[in-house]
């Protein structure tokens, strides 16, 4: 059998964790001024990132954001 090591998390929210922390990394300057530059984006953080990228974010940041709220 082919088994993975489970990591506690699904894979679908693991995707979502690294878009969310790729998008918080790229829009920090723009959109997430105010948190600290070294956040590790967890699940409970994505409201904020989502909230960030639709406030204060162009068109693309906006698009991401509807990604993370499926």
């Amino acid at each position: 059998m082919n088994e993975q090591p489970s990591t506690g998390i699904s894979p679908g929210l693991a995707e979502k964790l690294a878009l969310a922390q790729s998008a918080f990394e790229t829009y920090h300057t723009i959109c997430f001024w105010f948190m600290r530059e070294d956040l590790r984006v967890g699940e409970e953080d994505i409201a904020e990132i989502v909230r960030g990228l639709r406030a204060h974010g162009n068109r693309e940041a906006f698009l991401i954001a509807a990604k993370l709220c499926r």
